[in-house]
């Protein structure tokens, strides 16, 4: 078994989410200790949060916010932004965001007010 995956982004498949439409990588096997989503924001996100995982966000292009335990943070390309677990949170703008999850995502790890 490799020691390393590839992931072509733009390849996989896009999915709807709760900030918009996204693409993940690494998904596939459960043992994965992270995942690699590809965001772009949309109007409608809605704010949520994660019990156990926490998420990497790296701004890589256009200009918005996102709302953190009810306070908004400014973004733009090149911010980066931690997200522990328990923290609501939302995107807002015209954003395409790398992120990072640890562990690796679960669809049921996903909660809402």
């Amino acid at each position: 078994m490799s020691k390393y995956l590839v992931a072509q982004l733009d390849e996989i498949e896009e999915i709807r989410c709760s900030c918009g439409i996204t693409r993940r990588a690494f998904v596939e096997d459960k043992d994965q200790s992270a995942t690699l989503h590809l965001l772009d924001v949309q109007r409608d996100s809605r704010v949520h949060y994660h019990k156990k995982l926490t998420e990497i966000y790296f701004i890589l292009e256009g200009k918005g916010y996102l709302e953190l335990d009810g306070e908004r943070v400014n973004v733009k390309p090149m911010t980066g932004v931690m997200i522990k677990p328990g923290c609501r949170h939302r995107a807002v703008g015209d954003l395409r965001v790398a992120i990072v999850a640890i562990p690796a995502f679960d669809p049921e790890d996903e909660w809402f007010d």
